[in-house]
């Protein structure tokens, strides 16, 4: 691989004084783990430059010592020519360097208003940014911990505009957004780079960097292997340099996480076993108004929807996390309600959120948190039967191929590993229902494809899944059917070898499949009016 000189470049070369941002011979260690090691970049003005590799290449923690989050262990960084690493976000910030990190930078307890007022944010600035990005109607005295992962991501998003940053760092910026606010995401990106200002993007989206992006820089265990310029085949100059030439096939990356060898195996609703999971008329909140669906044991059932349509609501209630304001919900044909997620967890229904955060015992060990739910069925006081919980939690690591070398505290898993540990839990505590809403979110090739693989694999046992995910493309490539939501209701539903994203895409927006006329699109477009 290293030796490849039609794919492999130099890092980067240029000068101090030609690049607006450098790093060079970056290396940052946590105990025995090496997140990095002799990791570079160069950014130049007016610039959007991809930064890539799979889960656990040290991205992130690039990302954080160019902000000041993390300190390095050894390595030059110069902003403007000047020599010196950042000594905290605070001083990024006032001199032009703001970061929008993969996990939203808020803090839940307070308003929206008040974590504006702790960075100091000008708010009319703010709320412009905010109408670009297509989020006007924001109620500032709302609590975070009551908004949705994609608006706070989008907030953290406006507060960094607001700065006017002459380098906005965007770890992962659109993988918790659905497909209209992240086409917002990337005209503001371009509207930086038309402005002179450079635009630092990590995304596992391959469409999105080589449509976007000037260059990327991509690291492979904590090192720097290649700058790509963008041109015919830098899908794949990329994926081979992520993956190293052992692991790569070509044209990989053009079908990104559908080059898995999982393929959606539909089939008509009658060939499923019964309804595992029956919802009718289903009511929470303002947003979810009237859902019904059933979702048969094995069956890969995806969910589609734009962001603020009810999904959140739905997963929700069906977790156990918020309690229905109507409707019905019916396991294996008996009438259920939940109080608690406990409640849905003993019937076999369980949740793998796309916020890992709230999920994970983040100080403890890989072992705990993936024996978590062993805990749950203790009934007497007595030794725990340690021997036992060995070995079913080393055999989910195993299945899994969850890195566990910083395994003393989870929160040094790279974002991957720590949705395979959510993951794993629940194959050591048993489900009949999984429930995952955006899986996926900011986690590379090969881990998509293990976890696409995973979900086939426990459908085909007999488990019930049902899949939300922000990424259409998706869909087709891991469901048996889907559904789509908007205005808190189903509103089409079809067989995953008709849901491509432009079907999806359409029936998101409230739009039948078929319209194409003017007063087809008119009567859609009152239909839209009316469900909003």
């Amino acid at each position: 691989m290293e030796g490849s000189p039609a794919l492999l470049e130099a890092p980067p070369s240029d000068a101090p004084e030609e690049a607006l941002l450098s790093a060079v011979g970056v290396t940052k260690r946590y105990g025995a783990v090496v997140a990095l090691r002799n990791a570079s970049l160069s950014v130049r003005p007016g610039e959007v430059h991809a930064l890539m590799g799979a889960n656990g290449a040290g991205k992130s923690t690039l990302v954080k010592i160019l902000t000041g989050a993390v300190h390095p262990d050894s390595g030059t960084i110069r902003l403007r020519g000047q020599q010196g690493a950042v000594p905290s976000p605070a001083e990024a910030r006032r001199k032009g360097m703001v970061s929008v990190y993969q996990e939203p930078s808020i803090v839940p307890d307070l308003t929206v208003a008040q974590n504006l007022r702790l960075t100091d944010t000008p708010l009319e600035l703010f709320r412009q940014q905010m109408l670009e990005l297509g989020m006007n109607g924001l109620n500032l005295d709302a609590y975070a911990r009551d908004l949705p992962l994609a608006t706070l991501r989008v907030i953290d998003l406006g507060r960094a505009l607001a700065g006017k940053p002459d380098v906005l760092l965007l770890d992962e910026m659109t993988a918790a957004l659905p497909a209209d606010l992240t086409e917002r995401v990337l005209d503001v990106v371009a509207k930086q780079r038309g402005d002179g200002r450079s635009v630092i993007f990590i995304s596992h989206r391959l469409l999105e960097i080589t449509a976007l992006c000037d260059r990327a820089t991509v690291l492979r265990d904590g090192e720097t292997v290649g700058v790509v310029e963008m041109g015919p085949g830098a899908e794949d100059r990329i994926v081979e340099l992520m993956l190293g030439t052992d692991d790569y096939a070509p044209g990989e990356a053009v079908a990104e996480a559908g080059s898995t060898s999982v393929e959606a195996a539909t089939r008509a609703v009658t060939d499923y076993q019964p309804a595992r999971l029956s919802v009718r008329n289903l009511r929470a909140g303002t947003r979810l108004t009237d859902v019904s669906f059933d979702l048969h044991a094995g069956e890969v059932l995806g969910l589609a929807a734009l962001e603020g349509q009810g999904q959140d609501e739905l997963f929700d209630v069906l977790s156990g996390g918020r309690r229905p304001g109507g409707g019905d919900l019916l396991i294996d044909g008996q009438p259920m309600r939940f109080r608690h997620p406990a409640d849905a967890i003993a019937r076999g229904m369980v949740l793998v959120p796309a916020d890992r955060a709230t999920a994970l015992l983040a100080q403890r060990s890989v072992r705990e948190n993936v024996a978590l739910p062993m805990s749950a069925g203790i009934r007497h006081w007595g030794p725990i039967q340690m021997r036992r919980e060995r070995q079913l939690v080393g055999r989910a690591i195993q299945r899994l191929q969850i890195d566990t070398r910083a395994q003393a505290e989870v929160q040094r898993l790279s974002g991957g590993n720590q949705q395979k540990v959510t993951i794993a839990r629940w194959l050591v505590g048993g489900l009949e229902t999984l429930l995952c809403f955006d899986p996926t979110r900011g986690i590379d090739i090969r881990t998509k494809r293990q976890i696409y693989a995973l979900l086939r694999e426990l459908a085909a046992a007999g488990a019930a899944v049902l899949l939300y995910t922000s990424e259409l493309d998706e869909i087709p490539r891991v469901c048996d059917r889907t559904v789509v939501i908007y205005g808190g209701r189903v509103v089409e539903e079809m067989p995953a070898s008709e849901a491509d994203e432009a079907a999806l895409l359409r029936a998101a927006h409230g739009l039948p499949r078929g319209a194409k006329s003017p007063e087809e699109l008119a009567a859609a477009a009152a239909h839209r009016e009316a469900g909003a």
